[in-house]
């Protein structure tokens, strides 16, 4: 066990209360900056009483689950907040989800609606050509109709909602990342709702009145922690359609950004850009979230002047479980003092600090621990041993209680008879002057173990040599962790949370660079 982070525990208070409260005493602050429009509290609030109103009004009730597939826009964010109010079960559905991965959000979560841009029509319609279809309301239809989207919420009240409901029924199911396998519907109550949010408050120490820049998809958990927090904490958003690495930092200057809050790759691609004497012409104080490159962290701080503040979470708890403050390089923090932590073997043993073992959570606040999942109470016991979460991350925590990421357990290659961590191997591969992103994946051989394939997207303008790479890459590592493969993307598949997808990236060795082709030995240069 470790010395967790003091946080104030997440109180009974729900967040339908909190949004009217906030729009009662402080109707005129800025939320939401989007291009030329700007939302007051009030503006978001009077706008989310009339959806949940309007969403009421078909039929709907507490407890009913209702999709929404909607672009990065306020419309998003109004929509997101109004099923809260309205004690509905929000199911996020990704945009770019097309043919069996849009179908699974229809057989697995049994909607009663979804609320959809018009956009979206012909891939849902595919979909719907095999699964079930829900009450649909069509938002941005080039032609308005009595019952679209916008017309019954134009005509709804914009009253508090009449509902009752308490802050531990579930009002959301958060689909888990599925880099591995079909995405899970992780249940999420009000108060696990909050308890992420407030954890971000926590990490960014931010204050009424400083801005955060939005730029996370809607349809993940993180962009919800990050909406959820500024209703929260008084902060004001500037919202932006996508993630764009060249035109980040304009982004931030032209809002005025105070906090910025990176995911997966963010920071290597904003480091890899072409420097600029406008990298420090900027008010961000602090950037927060998780997976900084341990070798790029101070680069990032020096280059950009911000201060960088990792932690760790997963969907099936809240955004945060761990938190660093204290500039601790590589570690993801020390756990909040709403959870245990725990770095264990595979039989549930807390293993010796120091050494890598499997990432173990449980909560200490009644109704923050992990809910389950919808309609998989048999996964949802596989992932639990004697009230332990099993997360399926490998870490190790120091002498001083604060934990260090070491890759997923899913994703240990076996290569002459010895466990590799294709996070470790990305890690340096990443280092390489061509490499902007790199992912690990094994090949089948035939002696029944796997060969290693690193696929690696390049930065623009920029010569690339696979033998080179085997070079940097054999001073860098034992010579067992040195791929055999080497393949060109031009784009990686990511989540939402810009994890790479890899059981979408090609097992097959065929047309692809092969050093053993070249004849070259690995394990001279090697330690």
């Amino acid at each position: 066990m470790s010395q967790n982070v003091e946080m104030d525990p997440v109180d009974d208070v729900l967040f339908k209360d909190l949004l009217a409260q906030r729009a009662a005493t402080d109707p005129d602050r800025v939320f939401l900056k989007f291009k030329d429009d700007v939302y007051t509290v009030a503006d978001i609030n009077r706008a989310a009483n009339r959806v949940a109103n309007a969403l009421l009004s078909s039929g709907l009730a507490p407890g009913d689950r209702v999709g929404i597939m909607l672009p990065s826009h306020p419309d998003h964010v109004i929509a997101i907040f109004a099923s809260m109010k309205a004690g509905l079960v929000r199911v996020p559905v990704n945009v770019h989800a097309r043919g069996d991965s849009l179908e699974h959000y229809f057989t697995s979560y049994d909607m009663s609606a979804l609320i959809a841009d018009a956009g979206y029509a012909e891939a849902l319609d595919a979909a719907f050509e095999t699964a079930p279809r829900p009450a649909m309301f069509w938002r941005g239809q080039e032609v308005a109709t009595p019952d679209s989207y916008e017309a019954q919420v134009a005509a709804a009240s914009d009253a508090e909602p009449d509902v009752d409901f308490g802050p531990d029924d579930v009002l959301a199911l958060t689909p888990s990342s599925g880099t591995t396998g079909a995405p899970k519907g992780v249940l999420k109550s009000d108060r696990t709702l909050r308890g992420g949010p407030m954890a971000v408050l926590n990490i960014t120490d931010a204050k009424k009145g400083d801005v955060f820049l939005l730029w996370e998809a809607l349809h993940h958990g993180a962009g919800v922690a990050v909406i959820i927090s500024a209703v929260i904490g008084g902060v004001t958003l500037a919202m932006v359609e996508r993630f764009s690495a060249s035109g980040f930092w304009d982004d931030v200057r032209r809002h005025g950004v105070t906090h910025i809050h990176y995911l997966g790759g963010v920071l290597p691609l904003l480091l890899k850009q072409k420097p600029s004497d406008l990298d420090r012409d900027h008010k961000v104080r602090i950037a927060w979230g998780g997976g900084c490159p341990p070798e790029i962290w101070k680069d990032v701080e020096q280059r950009f002047g911000v201060e960088l503040r990792e932690g760790y979470g997963l969907s099936e708890l809240i955004t945060f479980v761990t938190l660093n403050k204290d500039g601790r390089v590589g570690s993801c923090g020390r756990p909040l003092s709403l959870f245990d932590i725990m770095i264990a073997d595979d039989d549930g043993n807390e293993v010796p600090r120091g050494e890598t073992g499997e990432i173990v959570a449980r909560g200490t606040q009644e109704g923050l621990g992990f809910l389950g999942y919808f309609r998989n109470e048999q996964t949802s016991r596989d992932t639990q041993r004697e009230g332990w979460l099993l997360t399926g991350d490998l870490g190790r925590m120091d002498e001083d209680g604060y934990i260090f990421y070491a890759g997923r357990k899913k994703e240990m290659l076996r290569r002459r008879g010895i466990n590799i961590s294709a996070w470790e191997v990305e890690q340096v591969v990443n280092k390489h002057p061509a490499v902007a992103e790199s992912a690990l994946v094994g090949v089948p051989s035939e002696l029944g173990e796997d060969e290693l394939k690193i696929f690696v997207k390049l930065v623009d303008g920029v010569a690339f040599d696979p033998m080179e790479l085997v070079s940097f890459c054999e001073t860098r590592m034992a010579y067992y962790q040195v791929p055999r493969y080497v393949a060109e993307i031009n784009e990686f598949p990511k989540t939402p949370t810009q994890r790479i997808r890899k059981k979408e990236l090609s097992r097959s060795a065929e047309g692809v660079w092969d050093l053993e082709a070249t004849g070259y030995k690995l394990g001279r240069k090697s330690a």
